[in-house]
């Protein structure tokens, strides 16, 4: 990074998002938190197990608290109510029920890791997988950054599973792209212009950022604010308005992050019109690093394309 560059960070923060719970028989149920259809947190997009027990209409009980069914969708999806008064009381009902929802290689479940799995700078509780380019940082790192004229700024994207599912579309623009809650202040939006006009670089940390700064791109380094439900699907031969720079983490193969990655690659190369070459060369790239013993997954490196 260098004076007059501006850091975008996804200040969103991971819920408890794992709930165990019992059917009216008594059974044993997991209901996983994907994504709020309400402002108020009470009504959820979840997942859950075993869904071929679990149907509209039926009522789950978690911890003391009772949820009901109110809708059912395909591949374990269900829509879920709760029984509250109010966002705060869900969130600390989360807080002592739930469990975070750490990726399965991750095997500690103490205290300490679900502080872990967390951005030293995470605000807002909506995200059901932490946006792990940011895990990188340290509250000692970002003052050095700030300390070098970079300026940081804030988004928020809440991160649902649907990211991480593949894409198994032979044609990727049949791949029904999942629904993210963003959100970007007038402040950042100012900081941006401010940015683009002194020749400095808007850099994205992590492909959540990335996503956000697009979807509220108004066109080539014009920026809006505000709030939204973004189905932005980035795969190569998209032309980025805003970002100019991207830190993220290495992704699995036919990942929708792994498209976005090669699009920017892209990009940066000016090779709209050879996106395998740029896939593969990206590919060349992992393989490198895989032979060097990087680190994949959450906790792993990351790289800086610029």
């Amino acid at each position: 990074m260098r004076p007059g560059d501006l850091l975008i960070l996804n200040n969103t923060k991971v819920i408890p998002a794992r709930l165990k719970g019992t059917r009216k028989s008594g059974g044993q149920c997991e209901i996983f938190l994907l994504k709020s259809l309400t402002p108020d947190f009470l009504t959820w997009e979840t997942l859950v197990k075993p869904a071929r027990k679990i149907h509209t209409g039926d009522i789950l009980k978690a911890g003391e608290k009772f949820l009901r069914v109110l809708n059912e969708g395909p591949e374990g999806i269900r829509e879920i109510k709760f029984d509250f008064n109010s966002r705060e009381e869900f969130i600390n009902f989360l807080d002592d029920s739930g469990q975070v929802p750490l990726p399965p290689y991750i095997k500690n479940n103490s205290g300490n890791m679900r502080e872990s799995y967390q951005t030293v700078f995470a605000k807002y509780e909506g995200s059901v997988a932490a946006p792990t380019a940011s895990l990188h940082f340290t509250p000692e790192l970002l003052k050095e950054i700030k300390n070098l004229g970079v300026k940081i700024a804030f988004v928020t994207l809440h991160v649902g599973l649907g990211t991480f599912r593949p894409v198994k579309s032979q044609d990727i623009r049949e791949h029904d792209i999942h629904t993210e809650h963003c959100e970007l202040s007038e402040a950042t939006a100012r900081l941006i212009k401010e940015c683009k006009a002194s020749g400095g670089r808007v850099i994205a940390s992590g492909t959540t950022a990335a996503r956000t700064l697009e979807s509220f791109s108004a066109g080539p380094g014009e920026i809006s604010s505000g709030v939204k439900e973004t189905r932005l699907f980035i795969y190569p031969g998209y032309k980025f308005k805003i970002v100019d720079a991207l830190i993220t983490n290495f992704h699995l193969p036919e990942s929708s992050l792994l498209m976005l990655v090669s699009s920017f690659a892209a990009n940066k190369a000016g090779e709209f019109q050879h996106e395998e070459k740029i896939l593969s060369r990206l590919l060349e790239i992992y393989e490198d690093c895989a032979k060097n013993n990087w680190r994949f997954f959450s906790f792993g490196d990351a790289m800086f394309i610029c």
